[in-house]
């Protein structure tokens, strides 16, 4: 099959650390989510990567914007983000984190069966992230999160930090049969894994899976290199955001809808065209719209 000239553009709004201290307009509540959900759709962005927060007590102090995996807050977003966009007529894929560090796998995961995204992170491998804290990803999760993913037919998005995690990655589309070509988001310049430079980019792009799918995320300040290096490199997509990198230019801070639109901007400069959500979902071989069908794997969660 011929490689397409298409660019999924994917925008991560909120992450589970960036603070609105550092960057104001981060997306804390369901509701702000969701409108920023539809401005990014609205300028090209084609899938939501959604992380959701919540006020808590941590050892004593009430943080305000906590990094969360609560089911009440995932369906809250979910909903109301369906809802707005129909309203706004935008499409846009959702993708939902699994990366819920400390909480246990069950919880990790019940949001996935409860709400029926087309999307979620898949991240194959443990790491110590920016050399402070364990990301950790254990292969009893694992095991279980590719359960799911098949059981609820949603598409993986493989998290690939090192080189590494392409073959885990690879370990668990063989054991449990994942259907469909991998698609791979390499997230390069995370302190303790893969550093974001062209040369890195380009060896991990030569180890990809026959057939795969992928995109390129740079952190921090090697954010705008590693879209360079992935538009020349033939990328299917580019992931931005406030959850990857808070500033537009030198102590500039960006916005979410500003990073989707010079990614936007970019990959219209490199000659290529910007795949709407529903060419998104061609490319990345998924049948439904979780968006409109509420026929096919409808969601069980009721509040």
């Amino acid at each position: 099959m011929a490689k397409s000239n298409k660019v999924m553009i994917q925008v991560c709004l909120c992450g589970a650390g960036t603070k609105k201290e550092h960057a104001p307009t981060v997306p804390y509540t369901p509701t702000e989510i969701s409108e920023q959900i539809v401005e990014c759709a609205k300028a090209g962005a084609s899938i939501a990567h959604i992380h959701v927060r919540e006020d808590k007590e941590v050892d004593g102090k009430m943080e305000i914007g906590y990094k969360s995996m609560s089911l009440t807050k995932f369906a809250e977003t979910v909903e109301l983000t369906r809802e707005a966009c129909k309203k706004a007529g935008v499409d846009i894929l959702i993708n939902l984190t699994t990366s819920g560090g400390e909480y246990e796998d069950s919880k990790r995961l019940e949001h996935l069966g409860a709400l029926r995204p087309e999307m979620c992170s898949f991240d194959p491998n443990t790491l110590n992230w920016n050399n402070a804290y364990i990301f950790e990803n254990h292969p009893r999760f694992l095991n279980y999160l590719a359960q799911e993913v098949v059981k609820y037919d949603i598409k993986p998005e493989f998290e690939i930090f090192d080189t590494g995690h392409i073959d885990s990655a690879m370990f668990y589309v063989n054991k449990h049969n994942i259907p469909g070509t991998p698609h791979l988001q390499f997230i390069m310049g995370v302190g303790g894994s893969m550093p974001g430079t062209a040369d890195n980019l380009a060896f991990m792009v030569g180890k990809l899976p026959a057939g795969a799918t992928w995109s390129v995320s740079g952190i921090g300040r090697v954010h705008l290199p590693m879209m360079f290096a992935g538009l020349a490199l033939g990328c299917d997509g580019l992931r931005v955001g406030l959850e990857d990198n808070i500033y537009y230019s030198k102590g500039v801070v960006a916005t979410n809808v500003q990073l989707v639109e010079r990614a936007v901007e970019l990959a219209k400069i490199a000659q290529r065209e910007i795949a709407t959500a529903e060419e998104t979902r061609e490319l990345l071989g998924i049948t439904r719209n979780c968006l409109r069908d509420e026929k096919t794997n409808p969601p069980t969660w009721k509040p």
